[in-house]
This record gives structure tokens, C-alpha cells and sequence, in this order.
């Protein structure tokens, strides 16, 4: 030990001793200043939360409402493109001296429109040529047949099938070439 160590107990002066014997400065703020800054930031930030959930109740509240109406009027858009095929079809039923030539005319002309809504509306035809692999995602086999063509490949289609935003409304129906 030391003598002009300050940790020494007879090196320390009466105001050094009592500085060393006291761990815990005396010059903190009154106690009662933190918890009223406390309090107020308590205040601050339940309010914050409350507004904040309420923010993301009427969030999910606005949501649930716009998902009922798209549910609720989803089709609308699809009877929309849908309505000049049926006033095609009634003026042809109107008429009723027509010539089957002027019944074919009419039937193609509405066969377009339905197409033009069918392709509006992102319904897409699903009729693969003879000798395309056969696909089961859009594609049923109703019949296996003997062919000269490559195993497991469309041979005919029976009916088109049709895809609605890549997903399959109608499988097509076809037959399929048989394994040799």
C-alpha cells in the first residue's frame, strides 16, 4: 500500500473521505420530475396506440367492404360483354321470314361477339392440334385409340375445353394415341 494512494484511508482528506464513503452522487433531479415525464410519455404513447388500432380497424373494415362489392358485382363486367350476343340473338328470332343464309350470317356474327366477350372477360380456348402431347391439367382423355403417331398425343378433340386466367374452366375432351 501507498501513501499517496487515494484509496488509502489515512492519504484521503476529510472531504475526499466522505466523497469516497457516499457511491451514489447526490446531484440527481427530484423524484418526482421523472415520473411526471413518465406519465406524460405513458399518455403520448396510448394515445398513439389507440389511434393507431382504430386506423387499422377501419383499414380492415374498408377492406371487408371493397371484397363484398367486388363478390357482389364480380360478373358484372362479363354480363356487360355478354348483353350484345343476347340482342343478336333475340333480333334474329325477330325475324320471321328469314332465309337460312341470312339465319347462318346471323349465327356467325353472334358467334364473334360471344368470342370477342369470352376473350374480353380472358376466356381462352383449349382445342390442341392432332399429334400435340397429351397435357392433363387441360386436356381428358375420354378415349385411348391405336394411332400412327406418337404415343400419348392428342388424336382428335371431341370438345374444346377453355382456361379462364390460366385456370381450367372445361377440360378439353380428346382422344388420345395408345402406348405401342
Amino acid at each position: 500500500m501507498n501513501a499517496n494512494d487515494p484509496t488509502f484511508p489515512e492519504a484521503a482528506n476529510g472531504a475526499d473521505a466522505a466523497a469516497a464513503a457516499d457511491p451514489i452522487p447526490s446531484a440527481s433531479p427530484a423524484p418526482a420530475a421523472p415520473a411526471a415525464d413518465l406519465e406524460a410519455r405513458h399518455a403520448e404513447l396510448s394515445d398513439a396506440y389507440l389511434r393507431a388500432k382504430a386506423e387499422a380497424e377501419n383499414t380492415r373494415r374498408r377492406a371487408e367492404e371493397e371484397m363484398g362489392k367486388a363478390r357482389k358485382f364480380a360478373v358484372e363486367g362479363f354480363a356487360e360483354s355478354l348483353l350484345p350476343v343476347k340482342d343478336s340473338l333475340e333480333a334474329a328470332i325477330a325475324i320471321p321470314a328469314a332465309t337460312p343464309e341470312q339465319l347462318l350470317e346471323g349465327v356467325h356474327a353472334t358467334l364473334r361477339q360471344l368470342t370477342s366477350a369470352l376473350e374480353k372477360n380472358k376466356v381462352v380456348e383449349v382445342n390442341p392440334p392432332a399429334g400435340a402431347k397429351f397435357d392433363p391439367h387441360q386436356h381428358q382423355a375420354i378415349s385411348v385409340v391405336p394411332a400412327a403417331q406418337e404415343p400419348n398425343t392428342v388424336v382428335a378433340v371431341l370438345q374444346k375445353g377453355y382456361l379462364i386466367a390460366d385456370r381450367v374452366l372445361r377440360p378439353a375432351l380428346v382422344t388420345v394415341s395408345a402406348p405401342d
